[in-house]
């Protein structure tokens, strides 16, 4: 096999499972997982814990630059409020400026040696790794991913109305597709896999099956 990365891009909108479905697939394949929502959330974050909840694009890009790897850690990170001003931040030209380099060096250069690395995000397959070998884009109806959120919120002891959940995966969906940055959108080439009917075995199962035969035919 090629010594190159063999690096598998996830991307789709929020809630539809990608998280759940990369880290399965980088565990199986030994390859290195990037959430790349988790830069944009941590950039939140920090904001947030500023005081900082309306911040301009220079503000957001500073808070970037000064991006605290700790926080990626955090559990302040699924709060529904970090991820709500992740999605206005990723809008930001200059935010995403900052934060491409670096997923492009983890997949140009996994972590710990690995031999290929699993990226999720809203543009991977578009933008940041556009000659990636594999990639997929995942999605599934609204009312499908304001259940999954609510069952997620609920897990974790917090209230959860799923008709604004609902109101708050359509606006995120609305800002993301929209954005003059890198929009959310199928690469030409990714394979579609529709959740909202499915099972995380039966994702999987499809997903490692992609991943296979393209491996196979890089030889």
């Amino acid at each position: 096999m090629s010594g190159r990365p063999f690096v598998v891009a996830i991307d789709g909108p929020a809630a539809a499972g990608k998280g759940t479905l990369a880290r399965r697939l980088a565990a199986a394949f030994g390859f290195a997982y990037l959430d790349t929502g988790a830069l944009y959330r941590a950039v939140a974050l920090g904001l947030l814990r500023a005081g900082n909840a309306s911040p301009s694009e220079s503000d957001a890009t500073k808070a970037a630059l000064r991006l605290d790897h700790q926080w990626l850690a955090s559990p302040d990170l699924r709060q529904e409020a970090t991820g709500n001003l992740a999605s206005v931040v990723a809008a930001m030209p200059a935010v995403r400026a900052a934060l491409d380099a670096f997923q492009r060096r983890f997949a140009a250069q996994p972590p710990d040696g690995a031999p290929g690395a699993v990226i999720d995000g809203r543009d991977i397959g578009t933008v940041i790794c556009p000659g990636a070998p594999v990639k997929l884009f995942l999605t599934a109806s609204v009312a499908a991913r304001a259940d999954r959120r609510r069952l997620e919120l609920e897990a974790r002891g917090e209230s959860a109305d799923l008709a604004r959940i609902a109101a708050e995966i359509e606006a995120r969906d609305a800002r993301d597709a929209g954005r003059a940055a890198a929009p959310l959108k199928a690469a030409e080439d990714a394979h579609l896999l529709d959740t909202s009917d499915l099972g995380i075995e039966d994702v999987f199962m499809k997903a490692k099956a992609i991943i296979e035969t393209a491996r196979q035919a890089r030889g």
